[in-house]
């Protein structure tokens, strides 16, 4: 019988064609003992069968509630659970690099319920809860539903202008945050004709079926013309248990690459930003600070991310492109690409070729 699920302990980085790129590492990573949030990876078969018949196997939506049971089992909590609940991020993952395909799903699981649970999670951090809420609707809507992206920003916007001049995301409060949420169930609703979802296992199946349909969008079928990418190839979905890069100054989001990608110096180089998830670096919302001064913010993890760098390098043979978030202190691994396609000569002589600066192109942290 076909395996249409794989937990990330399953696979490995060679399991490319099945499991994307993002899940092969990711499996790869945490069969290394890697900090890596667990998770799971729907295969790309699964997807090639999803679109063939229109919806998906029945197998594959078993296999992959006995995974979520798994998941679940392991952080302790349910998915979507109103007093503490379990929230996952939804992430395409095609066998190349495809920066036309859909973005990353954040925070979901929550809805009106559930987000006061995530408050009590969090030692009654409202802000910190409701900050996440309008995060998920306004992902949500824009990546699953198709709901025009620049209407949340201009509600944002104006919520940040009543508040004055000069005021950033984080500087909303959790009553402009409440006020905001309301807003943006507005927005969902005049472009859907329907009310947010509110049942954590129905917004799951929707962010699954999107991605899987993202395969066959328009961007992604003019990127693989354009770079000559096969239309049988597929896109997995990995479901990943989120951490929080936005639960304070202890906490932020950031890209690092083991090398200087314009030179190859064997030097720390890339982005972070505090009190933020992954989207706030690309987004252009605040000023990333170069990585090195995370070592000033927080030591402990900075040295834990170099030395992470440091084994993702050796074993890979080459440059590596890393994704992290940091949750009150504590470092987590979020993703891998490796820079080149030939091994790092033992010599450590570089003949690099620049890989996409950091900030570049679409990524967003778990």
């Amino acid at each position: 019988m076909t395996k249409y699920v794989y937990d990330f302990s399953e696979g490995n980085k060679d399991m490319k064609d099945l499991l994307g790129g993002k899940g092969a590492n990711l499996a790869e990573m945490t069969t290394m003992g890697l900090p890596v949030p667990p998770g799971f990876t729907i295969t790309t078969e699964a997807c090639l069968v999803f679109l063939a018949q229109g919806g998906a196997p029945r197998e594959m939506l078993e296999e992959a509630g006995e995974h979520l049971d798994t998941l679940q089992e392991a952080m302790g909590r349910p998915l979507g659970d109103p007093d503490d609940p379990l929230l996952v991020s939804v992430r395409s993952g095609a066998k190349f690099s495809m920066p036309g395909m859909m973005d990353t799903v954040l925070n979901l699981g929550l809805n009106d319920r559930s987000v006061e649970g995530l408050a009590r999670q969090s030692k009654g951090d409202v802000r910190f809860a409701r900050d996440a809420y309008r995060r998920f609707i306004q992902m949500f809507g824009k990546i699953v539903m198709d709901v025009p992206g620049d209407a949340f920003e201009e509600a944002l916007e104006r919520a940040k202008e009543r508040k004055g001049a000069g005021t950033q995301d984080t500087d909303l409060d959790a009553d402009e945050l409440t006020a905001l949420i309301e807003e943006f169930r507005g927005i969902y609703r005049t472009h859907t004709g329907e009310e947010f979802p509110q049942d954590p296992k129905e917004q799951l199946r929707m962010a699954i079926a999107a991605v899987f349909q993202s395969w066959n969008g328009k961007r992604a079928i003019d990127y693989r013309r354009q770079n000559k990418i096969s239309d049988d190839l597929g896109t997995a979905v990995n479901v990943q248990a989120m951490v929080f890069g936005n639960r304070g100054e202890d906490s932020g989001t950031g890209v690092a690459f083991t090398r200087d990608p314009s030179n190859g110096e064997k030097v720390p180089y890339g982005d972070y930003l505090p009190n933020a998830q992954g989207e706030d670096v690309v987004a252009g919302i605040r000023n990333t600070l170069p990585l090195v001064q995370l070592e000033e913010l927080d030591p402990d993890s900075y040295r834990g991310l170099r030395a992470h760098m440091d084994t993702l390098e050796n074993h890979y043979r080459d440059m590596c492109d890393i994704e992290f978030t940091i949750e009150k202190r504590k470092l987590w691994i979020l993703q891998v690409r490796v820079g080149k396609p030939h091994p790092v000569p033992r010599s450590e002589r570089w003949c690099s070729r620049p890989t996409r600066p950091s900030g570049s192109g679409s990524r967003a942290s778990a």
